[in-house]
């Protein structure tokens, strides 16, 4: 029998954050078996007990869902030997589950965390487009001829495809006496080490890099290095649609 903090059920189920599920149980839109839950840890089984909110049954998927803020130094895989994967970050019983495609060892932010194979494969699937935005740190000074490349597509050197599909890039600063920019680029790829080969292309290097939103999901402000939370419903459903 599987026993799970009534909180972090309720989260997993998308009824809210942790937060929020803790305001819904103080305020008694919370029942266990008919009776008004008092407090978020208490332990509940995902097979016998009966659970609703505002006097609904809470679904429990089959999947499981989450955004993870990731931190650098973590590997976007289920299993590797010389580095802690992102799935150590993950609270839950679950062993199915996998990143949504990767990020870089050293790069930062959103990642997606699921055991839901066909919604990650459509997702990743070159010819779906989902968009998927990066903030950058770039040493040198990003000018509109870069934005022009970008938008035309670049030489990579990768040997099964040497040029990256268009991409969005737009400058949010350059500091000349420094000599860096702050930008945006927005890409429907996910080559290997891509947004860094494209800044290469054209004589820069990328000092940072930190992926800000996946398809229609933006990287929560509240949301630390290292933490994750599980999808809302309005969250899962604008995924799920947008592919």
């Amino acid at each position: 029998m599987s026993l799970l903090r009534l909180d972090k059920l309720l989260a997993d189920a998308g009824i809210g954050t942790r937060s929020e599920v803790k305001a819904y149980i103080k305020k008694g839109f919370i029942c266990v078996n008919g009776t008004l839950a008092t407090k978020p840890d208490i332990k509940v089984s995902t097979e016998t007990d009966q659970i609703t909110f505002h006097g609904e049954p809470v679904i429990l998927n089959d999947f499981e869902y989450y955004i993870l803020n990731k931190p650098a130094g973590y590997v976007s895989a289920t299993k590797d030997n010389t580095a802690p994967t992102v799935l150590t970050l993950i609270e839950s019983n679950r062993k199915d589950l996998f990143p949504v495609g990767r990020l870089d060892k050293d790069t930062e932010g959103l990642l997606l965390i699921t055991n839901d194979g066909s919604l990650s494969h459509r997702l990743l699937s070159p010819k779906r487009h989902v968009d998927k935005t990066y903030y950058a740190v770039v040493e040198g000074i990003v000018t509109t001829e870069d934005i022009v490349a970008f938008k035309n597509g670049l030489e990579i050197g990768d040997e099964d495809l040497n040029v990256a599909l268009p991409a969005t890039l737009t400058i949010l600063e350059t500091d000349n006496h420094s000599n860096y920019s702050r930008v945006h680029i927005t890409i429907q790829e996910g080559k290997f080490h891509q947004v860094k080969r494209m800044f290469q292309a054209v004589g820069k290097q990328i000092t940072y890099l930190q992926r800000i939103a996946f398809g229609p999901i933006t990287l929560p402000d509240d949301l630390a290095l290292g933490e994750h939370r599980a999808l809302t419903q309005e969250e899962l459903h604008a995924l799920q649609t947008c592919v």
